[in-house]
């Protein structure tokens, strides 16, 4: 793909540099700079807001998620992430009307999945496979729509054999002793311009995170590498581990190279020649290694200088303002969850929480969500009884009263629309119906007050507008007219 730097677009100090993605076919250009992009989107490759365009310059948006290591029951961590995509996923469809393909992987062959299954002595297949109907399950309950896409790791080792073997053979990867890794240092600003952990520079040498990454049944093969930045893309067979066959003998992939793989071959499938997006999400955690060693694999294997064009990261989710753990007794699962509340006031709760900051879970956030909910449930009760009360000899004509009530819409409307153009902004968007909301109610109040009845036409018109963009936020469901 050609890029340019968008003229107006201003990086992070501290981050490399970023390039705005121009379309292939600019007869295709629904959204350029300078015909205007409204969208922006807090991009981690900048750590800043940047115009959203598409590589393709049309509708068509790409989009990679990391899915979850099956290996236990998902928690209210995962519920942040998944509910929280599937809202913005919701919003580029149902109100940009973008058309979104989304690819999800599910990690069923992983360090934390083989432990589990050696100490429960079941097959790591049976294990993967059974907490993966739990995961999508658990995502049906809360409403989450499913990908396009699912990709399962263990349905892809031959492709991800060939992909480590193109990485050796261009010099970006090497042997020892039976396990496969990758040079960082070839990489790293090297003759083609390479650069590594374009997410977070300052992280490069965190041993503690580079371990993390390698996962606890690797630490052993540390004497093996180059160098401590170099990490796994195959992993040799262990007593105790299943394994495949393969060019470097038998074995396992490493965690990173199985999302630079299946979206390569999801992606070129689509016609995309690198295997490139346009966005890829995931939790914040995941920066590093995960994603930075992602995009160094990939733009290794595909020669590409920027295989995501735009990264997207959830914020953490807190319990009472602590991490969730299960030493601390706050551990807390998604079915957990839904017994206490259900999935619209979860999903309220969080649309009342910007998507990628920390957000604290708990009884006092969830009693706010469930305040609102009532407070919009009386609101589509008036509108309601107002529709069952009209008549068709009812005056339709605008006094001062419903002037400002129609005023009152018309900025609700426009500042929706600015907020969710603000990197998705669906706090400010609640806020702006709740003004509406009120603003309804003012009126009812002050026709009720001076005997006469309300016009109909403009109180439906606030209901309905309040019921799309519940729709949109997957709060009510299609083919109910209001609320």
């Amino acid at each position: 793909a050609a890029f340019i730097t968008h003229p107006t677009h201003t990086a992070h100090p501290d981050m490399p540099e970023w390039c705005y993605p121009v379309p292939k076919n600019k007869s295709n250009a629904a959204i350029t700079p300078e015909r205007g992009a409204v969208l922006k989107v807090m991009n981690s490759l900048t750590r800043t807001k940047t115009l959203f365009q598409t590589a393709s310059g049309s509708n068509t948006v790409r989009w990679y998620m990391c899915g979850p290591t099956v290996y236990d029951a998902s928690h209210m961590g995962h519920a942040r992430t998944y509910l929280g995509f599937d809202i913005i996923r919701r919003i580029l469809t149902g109100y940009f009307n973008y058309d979104v393909t989304l690819c999800m992987n599910i990690t069923d062959i992983d360090d934390k999945i083989i432990k589990r299954s050696n100490e429960a002595g079941v097959p790591f297949d049976s294990l993967s496979r059974h907490w993966e109907s739990e995961f999508l399950k658990d995502m049906d309950d809360l409403n989450v729509s499913r990908p396009d896409v699912m990709t399962r790791v263990s349905e892809y080792m031959p492709e991800i054999s060939v992909y480590i073997q193109s990485l050796i053979d261009k010099g970006y990867a090497y042997e020892s002793e039976g396990s496969v890794y990758f040079d960082v240092g070839n990489f790293n600003g090297g003759e083609e311009g390479h650069c590594y952990c374009k997410l977070m520079p300052t992280a490069i040498g965190n041993a503690k995170l580079l371990a993390e990454g390698e996962g606890s049944l690797t630490q052993d093969f540390g004497n093996q590498k180059k160098s401590s930045n170099d990490f796994a893309l195959w992993k040799k067979v262990k007593e105790g581990e299943p394994s495949w066959d393969s060019p470097f003998g038998p074995g396992r992939p490493g965690w990173h190279i199985e999302c630079s793989v299946m979206a390569s071959d999801v992606f070129r499938s689509l016609g995309e020649a690198t295997g490139g997006m346009d966005i890829h999400s995931g939790g914040v955690d995941l920066k590093f290694p995960h994603h930075d060693n992602e995009m160094a694999q990939a733009e290794a294997e595909s020669g590409s200088k920027q295989w995501v064009n735009y990264f997207i990261h959830s914020g953490h989710l807190h319990i009472k303002g602590f991490k969730m753990s299960k030493s601390l007794k706050n551990f807390i699962t998604i079915q957990q969850a839904l017994k206490q509340n259900t999935a619209r006031q979860i999903r309220l709760c969080f649309l009342m929480h910007k998507y990628n900051e920390p957000m604290d879970y708990g009884d006092e956030t969830m009693a706010h969500a469930v305040e609102r909910e009532k407070s919009f449930a009386n609101f589509f009760g008036n509108v309601k009884a107002v529709l069952r009360e009209a008549s068709k000899d009812d005056s339709a004509k605008w006094t001062s009263s419903e002037a400002t009530l129609g005023k009152a819409l018309e900025n609700a409307k426009s500042e929706v629309y600015k907020s969710l153009c603000d990197d998705f902004d669906t706090p400010s968007v609640l806020k702006s119906l709740q003004t509406l909301v009120d603003a309804v109610n003012i009126y009812l109040l002050s026709v009720q007050s001076s005997n006469s009845k309300p016009v109909e036409l403009i109180v439906r018109s606030a209901g309905s507008y309040i019921t799309r963009i519940f729709k949109v936020f997957g709060l009510v469901p299609e083919g109910v007219e209001i609320g």
